[in-house]
């Protein structure tokens, strides 16, 4: 990204954004992956801290809603996708219920790992886009 600088407009900044990603490798991926707290869990020491912890917490509010009953279950769902697939739940949560991202990850386990992987490394993309874009509007507020 550094070395594509300067971007003519917001829209390159998140093309370009988009074209490395999609030239990741799947440890790169992961790696990122790893940087997120659990669909539920709030951030820790070995996850998002600050700016990139609250912008966690506020695309998970819908978590915050449900119930304790559709909690258990996220929890449980988490477990068995990560031990199916070795990595966290990675869901872009903005606007989507407690329940939508339920049924997404009892939906997902299903995928392949491979197939799954891919479903995954999207999600992270529509999250980064919506990150530059907070990111952009901070930096056009200044």
């Amino acid at each position: 990204m550094i070395a594509r600088r300067p971007f003519a407009s917001r829209e390159a900044v998140k093309a370009v954004a988009d074209e490395v990603w999609k030239s990741l490798d799947a440890n790169d991926w992961l790696q990122a992956f790893a940087s997120h707290p659990r669909i539920g869990e709030r951030p820790t020491a070995a996850a998002q801290q600050g700016q990139g912890g609250e912008w966690a917490a506020d695309e998970q509010s819908g978590v915050d809603r449900a119930g304790k009953g559709v909690r258990a279950a996220l929890a449980d769902a988490n477990r068995a996708y990560e031990e199916r697939f070795g990595h966290i739940y990675i869901v872009c949560a903005t606007g989507r219920t407690a329940d939508e991202m339920l049924a997404l990850a009892r939906a997902r386990l299903q995928n392949s790992p491979a197939g799954e992987l891919k479903v995954a490394a999207e999600e992270q993309r529509k999250i980064t886009r919506l990150r530059l874009d907070k990111l952009l509007d901070k930096e056009d507020a200044q």
